[in-house]
């Protein structure tokens, strides 16, 4: 049986083997080295971008430092047993009173799946989350499942209804947080080049 690990850990193994220190890896990558111990050590996750920029970093799609395990062939997600891969505490400091009730909730659709460009989520957004806009390489395809999301984009701000959908370039800066200060969830598809 595989060993589950968290993003922090996995970022610690592969510095361990390309023989990259931190600082090096906060260097390269453009994150701080701060929040790069704070990933590697407690498990922290600010958001997205800087998983994207450490994964380029170290040479490596995003999906590694995401994976549990992998499978070659085809990965079938079950209604219910979607993975929890991760929680981003967008724009939140560590010192935030009670995080667990804060930022997006990621559940991996495909995090099995050997050599994937796309990551899928159900992403649960909590309507009290603080984000600041992130901006990394890459696209995203969001479809919503419920709720009333509000998307801001470059400027501009876009509200969607469940059934509507939005694709758009991660570079430019954008966030996804509730419209209506109620739960909403997402379908998400990231995808980032290699």
């Amino acid at each position: 049986m595989s060993t589950k690990h968290n993003p922090g850990e996995r970022i610690k193994e592969l510095c361990k083997t390309y023989s990259v220190t931190s600082e090096t890896l906060a260097e390269r990558s453009g994150v701080p080295l701060d929040l790069i111990k704070r990933i590697e050590e407690g498990g922290h996750i600010p958001d997205l971008a800087p998983l994207v920029q450490i994964a380029r970093a170290l040479g490596v799609r995003l999906g590694t430092l995401l994976d549990d395990r992998e499978e070659l062939g085809p990965v079938i997600t079950r209604a219910g047993s979607a993975a929890q891969t991760a929680r981003f505490f967008t724009g939140l400091s560590s010192e935030k009173s009670n995080p667990e009730h804060d930022g997006l909730s990621f559940k991996s659709l495909a995090a099995d799946k050997n050599s994937r460009h796309m990551e899928p989520f159900i992403v649960d957004i909590n309507p009290t989350a603080e984000q600041k806009k992130s901006t990394h390489e890459g696209e995203e395809f969001i479809y919503v499942l419920s709720g009333n999301l509000a998307v801001d984009y470059g400027t501009e701000r876009n509200t969607l209804a469940p059934g509507d959908s939005i694709y758009y370039d991660s570079i430019v800066p954008h966030r996804v947080i509730s419209a209506d200060s109620k739960p909403v969830q997402i379908l998400a598809v990231i995808y980032t080049p290699v």
